[in-house]
């Protein structure tokens, strides 16, 4: 089967998984059921791409794995996280623009768009899998290296931020230390380091135009529903945390680097 066949059977089982999603959350009126299958749906393409034409070689095992490990981490996260919180207020504010419409409307604009998104994030993996590249080389040892301090960002930012607002001495105060110390984003930064060690393990096998999914995934991160999303929510003045500004003032947006003075 011709490479391209192959990303396209993706789309089709990206939009089946999140078509399954759109009628749970229609029988819950949950349309932030979607966020929690955002990881989830790049592991459904990786196996994909593998199983309907993969090249079961050492490098197709360690991205089915990398994949798995991190998809599979975001999405039983978000679960926990928004368990019992009721809808996102993003989609909520939707939903009460337009109540008559929005069931049929987010099939298309929520759902099937973030179908579509992640197949075209997913082209890195496609190559990773799909493309016979031989032996594993340096730049997969580089990937894993990359991806494990990607993970690190990701999952650590994640858990210390919930550890800090389970504290009620923590409430109305920002959150400033550990790897928050140094970004005010450790977990956006992470994710988008992972996706350039996805990349890596598309340039082992020749695969440069995976950057196009790449780069796409952190333009996402950086300038749409990542940093400057929640840059916007807590930038409001009714939002603002205790020493809110001083945090902002002092520490990177989204690289890491040492405090400012």
């Amino acid at each position: 089967m011709a490479l391209w066949q192959v990303w396209l059977t993706g789309l089709g089982t990206a939009a089946a998984l999140m078509v399954a999603v759109w009628v749970g959350s229609v029988v819950r009126t949950d349309a932030s059921l979607v966020d929690r299958v955002w990881g989830l749906a790049f592991v459904v393409l990786a196996w994909t791409y593998a199983v309907v034409d993969g090249v079961w070689d050492a490098r197709t095992v360690l991205t089915l794995v990398l994949v798995s490990v991190w998809g599979l981490r975001l999405s039983v996260f978000i679960t926990w996280r928004n368990w019992g919180h009721g809808e996102d207020a993003r989609y909520a504010a939707m939903r009460a623009r337009r109540p008559g419409t929005f069931t049929g409307r987010s099939l298309v604009t929520v759902f099937l768009l973030q179908a579509v998104l992640a197949w075209l994030v997913s082209v890195p993996l496609l190559a990773a899998v799909a493309v016979d590249g031989g032996a594993l080389g340096p730049l997969d040892v580089l990937a894993v290296v990359v991806w494990t301090v990607g993970f690190v960002f990701e999952a650590g930012g994640d858990w210390q931020l919930s550890r800090f607002l389970a504290d009620p001495a923590n409430r109305g105060r920002v959150m400033d230390r550990g790897l928050w110390r140094y970004t005010r984003h450790p977990n956006y930064f992470g994710d988008t380091v992972v996706w350039w060690a996805f990349l890596l393990l598309a340039l082992a096998v020749g695969g440069w135009w995976g950057a196009a999914g790449t780069l796409l995934m952190t333009f996402l991160i950086v300038r749409v529903s990542g940093v400057a999303l929640t840059e916007r929510r807590m930038g409001r003045t009714g939002s603002r945390r205790e020493g809110h500004d001083e945090y902002v003032r002092r520490t990177n947006a989204f690289f890491p680097g040492p405090r400012r003075p």
